[in-house]
């Protein structure tokens, strides 16, 4: 089976094309951001397809895209805004109260009857908590920074909404330009494995809005309930950073511990307890259901792929890194495992 698979496809047109298609990988691995902003375009146009299908019965193509990009704007501003308002008032408290509570760390550990142990009394615990404070508000600082000069990036946002208007708009040329790369007798599977990759990362989205959603809300409910300071803010910037696997929600419970350590250990308990009930419902219930339904990726694939775009391409690799996984098991079981067999 294997030699006459390679009887059949190993011709010199082929070595050709599998050539050029090295080296054209090998330059796009130069210029990671700029593949990055096409891939996620893509994504996104993608999970509008649907929308788009259906308004094109009544509009022009064209013209369909261009009101389902608008709508999708429309609904990210309406959402975002008022969040951006109502959270803007407490990110400024909060982090003019950080250091005072980082402060209050310090002189608790300064003070606690361990520390002044024989065999502790020799380590500088208050140096460490400075710098930590130190270095926490520094980090603060500047995230507030970027957010005020985020206006830089305008550029980029608008060169993205182009590419996904066009990616939307010509749909049928892109994807017929894109076959025309392969020789000719591969352009009807090419098509085919096209068609599944946009069908497979299409859902990519909305199972990334669901998942980051059940842990916002979960998270910003139960600290409502606990009476907590900040706890939009705190649920919000818990949902953020559940972006990054493993790392960001570790980053976001020492956060809320850190902002909420001044209400007692049965407020601080309650929020462990809120923050594992939010991650085991998310990881459980909702990311198995809806990865699984609209990607079918073994949860250890997408890990792999984390790992693997976090070294190469960055945070924005990370963000997109089960949809990159998506199309690769796609091309390998497209391209390798249904020849095999």
């Amino acid at each position: 089976m294997i030699e006459s698979f390679f009887q059949k496809h190993l011709t010199g047109r082929n070595v050709i094309f599998c050539i050029i298609a090295v080296l054209f990988l090998a330059f796009m691995s130069q210029v990671p951001d700029v593949v990055i902003m096409f891939f996620a375009s893509f994504v996104i146009a993608c999970s509008l397809e649907p929308c788009v299908a259906k308004l094109s019965k009544k509009y022009k193509r064209s013209t369909a895209s261009g009101i389902v990009l608008f709508g999708a704007l429309i609904l990210m501003l309406l959402f975002i805004v008022p969040l951006i308002i109502i959270a803007g008032h407490e990110i400024g408290n909060f982090a003019d109260s950080f250091p005072q509570y980082m402060n209050t760390i310090k002189d608790i550990v300064d003070s606690s009857s361990i520390i002044k142990r024989p065999r502790l009394s020799n380590i500088d615990v208050g140096g460490m908590i400075t710098s930590a404070s130190g270095v926490t508000t520094t980090v603060i600082g500047e995230t507030i920074n970027f957010g005020k000069n985020i206006g830089s990036g305008f550029v980029y946002f608008i060169a993205s909404l182009l590419i996904i208007y066009y990616f939307m708009a010509d749909k049928d040329i892109v994807r017929n330009a894109c076959i025309k790369m392969f020789p000719p007798q591969m352009r009807e599977r090419t098509g085919e494995i096209y068609n599944t990759i946009s069908q497979k990362i299409g859902g990519y989205i909305i199972a990334q809005i669901a998942t980051l959603a059940s842990v916002g809300v979960i998270m910003t409910i139960g600290l409502l309930i606990l009476r907590v300071d900040y706890a939009l803010l705190l649920g919000l910037m818990t949902c953020i950073l559940d972006i990054i696997p493993i790392v960001g929600p570790t980053i976001a419970l020492l956060i809320c511990l850190v902002a909420t350590y001044k209400a007692g250990i049965g407020v601080l308990i309650g929020v462990g307890i809120v923050f594992s009930v939010a991650q085991l419902v998310e990881n459980q219930f909702v990311r198995p259901y809806v990865f699984g339904k609209f990607l079918d990726i073994h949860p250890l694939i997408i890990y792999l792929f984390l790992f693997i775009t976090a070294k190469y391409l960055g945070i924005i690799g990370v963000v997109f890194a089960p949809a990159i996984a998506a199309t690769v098991v796609v091309l390998i079981q497209e391209v390798y495992m249904k020849n095999i067999e």
